[in-house]
């Protein structure tokens, strides 16, 4: 007697086979994976392993670096949303990855209370699932994969404008610091990098759902989009030229106690005599020839926390050092605004005629910095540290000292291409990112410091510059071109890097063109998202007049005979 053949999806009267879209997610799982298909067909599984592919991608970001992920990651999402039939589904498995993906890559926000750091994780996972529902159609397009790594940048481009300013942590550009793929930065920045990664991962969910007659296409893609990204590695900067102009840099780390609490940590003192001494110290080293004399010298973020130009000891006590150093000084300083407001700044301060130009931090962190609707969230519990609000900078501030033209983002500034982009264009040779991470230290925990040291060495390939990273606490380095650290402090210690760096005035390609490629990419994912809904609307009318005609009789079915050219999506 012969075997029955395996039970299968019915095919359409016609004979042909099923639209691959109607095919439930766990059916194509079983087909490639037998012993999988048990746990395929029951509700809970497909989200568990959105949950899985969203720790994996955190997994790629720093501090643990694993970032070949970061291109499995969204693969995985994407075979699972290829494989959902409804709304619903798509949506909250976009949201199962998130949470598993920004609960860990956030989890150093924790430190500032258990409801901040869940309350923005759960906002950013509701916005990749509601933008997810984009997804299932554009998989009906040929060549899908090209459009679901367009629709990956259209989200991170969404996440990094909204809401309150955006939120850009978590773009996969920022996992590729030591990855080939990094030297894209040069030609097209962080959205050019994150597309080359999701392309990556688009190809891959392509090969893993093609059924076997149609696998040579999405393997070619795979093999070219993972070519494509070794391709990086000759478009980095070098980290430097027999030609390049150079300054000696000194980065001051000068500590601060590690308080146990955030409130403890606001009523941290004796911030700026920190940065003073280690200066101090570096002054020594310079008279017994230990160390150059530098060119420009860089303070962290925060390093005095009062106005050093309206307290005339902390005045004095700084321009003592740098009048002793003999070499300028940018100070992160908190400088007064009108109406009772602050400024979050970097001043330089030079030997001789104390301090003059600044740079005041434009892109403030909410609930940080400022808070939003402070007339009804500001009595909220730690909020109540935060009893004034910042007043944001209006524009890029070049700060010049001798041959060092110095260009800053502060902090979370760094994660904004267009901050970074302006103050560059200002006409910098040199980069520096400014910080205070002590909050986010407070448990041993290093990834903030580690995921914004990441950004800065995109950045410093993006804009072929050398970049200065200075904390408080940690990590601080000197970052060449090519995005190599060449040094870096540990945490939690007062230390000071001095290093010769080139400096460079040439823009890259990405320095020039902007967010052009970035806005290409989202018309791109505009674009095939239109085409797919189009197509779908218009295979559904014939399917609608087809349905009246059955309702006429058999005798007009008969007559029509079956339908054999309709047209189903592709399967590569």
């Amino acid at each position: 007697m012969t075997a029955a053949p395996p039970r299968t999806t019915a095919a359409p009267a016609g004979g042909g086979e099923a639209p691959q879209a109607t095919v439930a997610w766990a059916a194509a799982v079983g087909q490639r994976a037998p012993w999988l298909a048990a746990f395929s067909r029951r509700a809970w599984f497909p989200p568990a392993l959105a949950a899985v592919a969203g720790v994996l991608l955190a997994l790629a970001f720093p501090p643990y670096g694993l970032w070949p992920l970061a291109a499995v990651a969204p693969a995985a999402l994407f075979v699972l949303l290829r494989g959902a039939r409804r709304k619903r589904d798509t949506f909250w498995l976009g949201t199962a990855f998130g949470v598993a993906f920004f609960v860990p890559l956030l989890w150093w926000l924790s430190n500032l209370g258990i409801l901040p750091w869940l309350l923005l994780s759960v906002i950013q996972a509701l916005m990749l699932g509601g933008l997810c529902l984009a997804v299932p159609p554009l998989v009906r397009l040929p060549a899908w994969w090209l459009w679901a790594a367009a629709w990956w940048v259209a989200v991170e481009a969404v996440r990094s404008r909204v809401p309150l300013g955006g939120f850009p942590w978590g773009r996969l550009a920022f996992s590729q610091a030591d990855a080939p793929t990094l030297g894209w930065a040069s030609a097209g920045g962080a959205p050019l990098v994150s597309a080359v990664v999701a392309l990556t991962g688009g190809a891959l969910a392509a090969l893993v759902t093609a059924r076997a007659a149609h696998r040579v296409v999405p393997a070619v893609a795979l093999a070219g989009s993972v070519a494509l990204g070794a391709c990086g590695m000759l478009l980095l900067p070098s980290a430097g030229d027999a030609g390049d102009e150079r300054a000696t840099v000194a980065v001051v780390q000068g500590n601060v106690p590690r308080a146990r609490s955030l409130e403890e940590q606001a009523r941290v003192e004796m911030v700026a005599e920190n940065h003073i001494a280690a200066t101090e110290e570096l002054v020594e080293d310079v008279r017994a020839g230990r160390a150059e004399r530098p060119d420009l010298v860089l303070w962290p973020e925060n390093a005095t926390d009062r106005d050093p130009r309206n307290d005339a000891v902390l005045s004095a006590r700084i321009s003592q050092v740098v009048d002793d150093l003999g070499a300028p000084v940018v100070v992160g300083a908190i400088l007064d605004a009108p109406g009772d407001r602050i400024r979050n700044a970097g001043l330089l301060w030079l030997p001789g005629s104390g301090p003059g130009e600044y740079y005041a931090k434009r892109q403030l962190v909410p609930f940080g910095e400022y808070i939003p609707m402070r007339a009804l969230l500001g009595g909220f519990g730690d909020l109540q540290l935060i009893p004034r609000d910042f007043e944001p900078g209006e524009e890029a501030v070049r700060l010049d000292a001798g041959a060092v033209r110095l260009a800053e983002s502060i902090c979370y500034e760094v994660a904004y291409d267009g901050q970074v982009r302006d103050q560059v264009r200002t006409g910098a040779n040199l980069l520096a990112v400014p910080t205070n991470n002590a909050t986010y230290m407070r448990d041993g925990n290093l990834g903030e410091p580690e995921q914004q040291l990441a950004m800065s060495r995109l950045r410093a390939v993006e804009h072929d510059r050398s970049t200065l990273v200075a904390s408080t606490t940690g990590i601080s380095a000197i970052v060449t071109p090519d995005g190599e650290t060449v040094d870096e402090t540990g945490p939690w210690r007062r230390e000071v890097l001095t290093a010769e760096v080139p400096l460079r005035t040439d823009e890259t390609l990405a320095t020039r063109v902007g967010s052009a490629p970035e806005w290409a990419i989202v018309a791109i994912a505009a674009g095939s998202l239109g085409t797919a809904l189009y197509l779908r609307r218009r295979e559904g009318a014939p399917a609608s007049s087809s349905a009246s005609a059955s309702a006429s009789g058999p005798a007009s079915a008969s007559a029509s005979g079956p339908a054999s050219g309709a047209r189903t999506p592709t399967e590569d």
